[in-house]
């Protein structure tokens, strides 16, 4: 999935109101749908604006989406389980649309791992870098033909009433032998592309959300919402 950083343009239907989206229900809407992005990481919610961009859908970030309880931890044993209970957990908060993702790093000398563990790779508290640094140190030695690796996504779109479809996106390469590049986050400075013999982290945006697991994903999960559309016979029903 293509990742933005720094100064990324919104997509023109974000919304980013001060108040609750709640103390808006009885204003004109402007789009069929309002969907909630089920995430609290700024660049992963203009990541999948970005992804987004011409779906007629009122985009929300999560901390604007009223009160919602905190969601559930990611502690299931799949991605798959991961994006379903988020986004099912929001939709039913909320009253609206919900989009979850789950997505991480899978490094074959490493059995799969850090796989569903990607966030908290070497502790709760580590940073991106830290993690970075970790993954390299366990693979110190080993050679590039066995530094193959995907990062795997799992976007999940959830209506309030209990419907919850899924999408995945895969992108294949391998494990660099030092960070590189100073875009992206999480594990992109060393994820490489054998083909481009760059990471995510070196790739221009554009050429990421060609490539990437989550635009693969969010892909899918775009023609899932252009379905919703379909089926709505004026704007924002439920």
């Amino acid at each position: 999935m293509g990742v933005f950083c720094g100064s990324v343009p919104l997509n023109p239907s974000v919304f980013l109101a001060p108040i609750p989206i709640r103390a808006l229900t009885n204003q004109p809407p402007l789009h069929k749908i309002t969907l909630v992005i089920a995430t609290g990481n700024p660049g992963k919610f203009n990541e999948m604006a970005t992804l987004l961009t011409g779906v007629d859908a009122l985009l929300v970030p999560l901390d604007r989406a009223g009160p919602i309880p905190p969601m559930p931890p990611e502690g299931g044993e799949s991605f798959q389980e991961n994006a379903f209970r988020k986004a099912e957990a929001v939709a039913r908060a909320s009253g609206h649309l919900a989009l979850a993702d789950d997505s991480g790093l899978e490094v074959d000398a490493l059995g799969g791992q850090p796989g569903v563990l990607s966030a908290r790779f070497g502790g709760p508290q580590a940073t991106d870098a830290e993690r970075n640094v970790r993954l390299l140190e366990l693979l110190r030695g080993i050679p590039p033909d066995r530094r193959t690796a995907r990062f795997r996504c799992v976007v999940a779109v959830a209506d309030p009433r209990g419907a919850v479809q899924l999408a995945e996106g895969v992108c294949e390469g391998r494990i660099a032998f030092e960070s590189r590049g100073l875009r992206g986050f999480g594990y992109d400075p060393v994820f490489e592309v054998p083909s481009l013999g760059k990471t995510f982290a070196e790739l221009d945006p554009e050429v990421k959300n060609r490539l990437s697991h989550r635009a693969q994903a969010m892909a899918k999960a775009r023609a899932i919402l252009e379905g919703i559309l379909v089926t709505r016979g004026h704007p924002d029903q439920q």
